[in-house]
């Protein structure tokens, strides 16, 4: 068990450091968030918080909270880009899940979990302006070193441990994996959020389109009381270039409604909605390759630092909940480096799976495969074809894998 002399660090403090500091504070286990930035502000676009993730936090005792942050879905439908309907199941409880599937903003989910640990903990128990720099180990300690935003050093902090929640880019990481760099291949993205009368039913998670000749990902965020939403929307193409890897990249919608332009349906006037949007950021789709450990002595990884994926399936987000959870379950059961080792042990090869499953099959492979097998036209019958049982298929298989079957939320 951890040793309750002195508190485990977490460097990042985002959802999964966050988080990680709620289920360890949970299980009696003293702990500290340590954040690089100066202040911790909602920023950020959508993202889907599967039954996986809301099972997650619901054990947290978030649950209303959670619900009330956004819209929650009950429909997953596929179209492609000439605005048919390829293929819909239901989504989160109407698809039999014993929780919610919902759709957020990431900023919304972010302050959630802040407000929560300074309730809870404290507002000690996080320290903004802190980044992670550098650490020392001895056999029962971490002696890590921080510096401020203008790059002035902070005090050394000691810890029992010292988990890396700093994200894709994580500085942690860098010192075991030094000259690694994302790994982009051959995808741009664009995100943005629109305010605008409900699509469809106001309920529909869509994936309109693929990656070859242009894909949109829609779902609402949120209600706005005035029967309007606020729709999150991600365009996806394939490109031989790529862009900064830095999501505070802004552009103008001219850049991405050339792809778009006639993508008006009578369910979906796309470039209105592209138009709409107050931001749109542009970001190649990157990841990185599993790596082999992520524990060394008293320091591992976890979230994004561990297995930043591709957000493919909606799964990065239940990934690093997950991650946190398991962690504290360990550290809970034995000492810290057993624990460690055994949280790696129960996570790594499961992530793994995860990242390379959405580079080659992600759940647009639906769409993908229509594409193909209709030579990218207007079908008539689709059952000419494939069948839906053969789309449902693809369907469930992508979701064994990232483990969120429905056997797998309710076990």
């Amino acid at each position: 068990m951890s040793d309750p002399r002195l508190p485990i660090a977490i460097a990042g403090g985002g959802i999964a450091g966050l988080a990680l500091a709620l289920n360890l504070h949970a299980r009696g286990i003293p702990v500290r968030v340590f954040e690089a930035a100066g202040e911790l502000r909602e920023l950020g676009v959508g993202i889907t918080l599967l039954p996986h993730a809301v099972r997650e936090l619901t054990a947290l005792g978030l649950a209303d909270q959670a619900a009330a942050l956004g819209v929650e879905n009950t429909t997953s439908a596929f179209y492609n880009r000439f605005g048919q309907r390829v293929f819909a199941e239901p989504r989160g409880r109407e698809a039999g899940y014993p929780f919610p599937e919902y759709g957020v903003h990431r900023g919304r989910l972010h302050m959630m979990l802040y407000r929560a640990v300074l309730d809870r903990l404290g507002p000690e128990a996080v320290a903004v302006g802190h980044r992670c720099i550098g650490f020392t180990q001895e056999e029962d300690s971490v002696t890590i070193a921080f510096a401020d935003p203008t790059g002035a050093a902070q005090p050394l902090v000691t810890a029992a441990a010292l988990i890396a929640c700093d994200g894709v880019n994580s500085a942690i990481r860098a010192q075991f994996y030094p000259g690694e760099t994302v790994r982009y291949t051959g995808i741009n993205t664009w995100r943005g959020t629109t305010r605008m009368t409900p699509i469809l039913d106001g309920r529909t998670y869509m994936r309109v389109g693929s990656i070859r000749t242009g894909k949109l990902v829609i779902y609402p965020i949120v209600d706005e009381g005035d029967g309007t939403q606020l729709v999150n929307w991600v365009a996806e193409i394939e490109s031989a270039t790529s862009v900064a890897n830095d999501w505070n990249r802004t552009t103008d919608a001219r850049d991405v409604l050339p792809l778009f332009a006639d993508w008006t349906f009578d369910w979906l006037d796309v470039p209105a909605m592209i138009r709409g949007a107050e931001t749109i950021f542009e970001y190649p789709m990157v990841d990185k390759d599993p790596v082999e450990r992520w524990t060394f002595g008293r320091v591992t990884l976890a979230g994004d630092a561990a297995h930043p994926m591709y957000p493919r399936g909606s799964n990065g987000s239940a990934q690093a909940l997950i991650d946190v959870r398991t962690l504290a379950d360990c550290l809970a059961a034995r000492s810290i480096p057993e624990a460690l080792t055994d949280y790696e042990a129960r996570r790594r090869e499961t992530t793994a799976q995860i990242v390379r499953t959405n580079r080659s099959t992600p759940p647009d492979i639906i769409n993908i495969r229509v594409e193909e097998l209709t030579g990218d036209r207007p079908f008539d019958d689709l059952s000419r074809f494939i069948s839906q049982a053969e789309l449902q298929k693809l369907s469930d298989d992508y979701k064994r894998v990232a483990g969120f079957g429905l056997q797998d939320v309710t076990r």
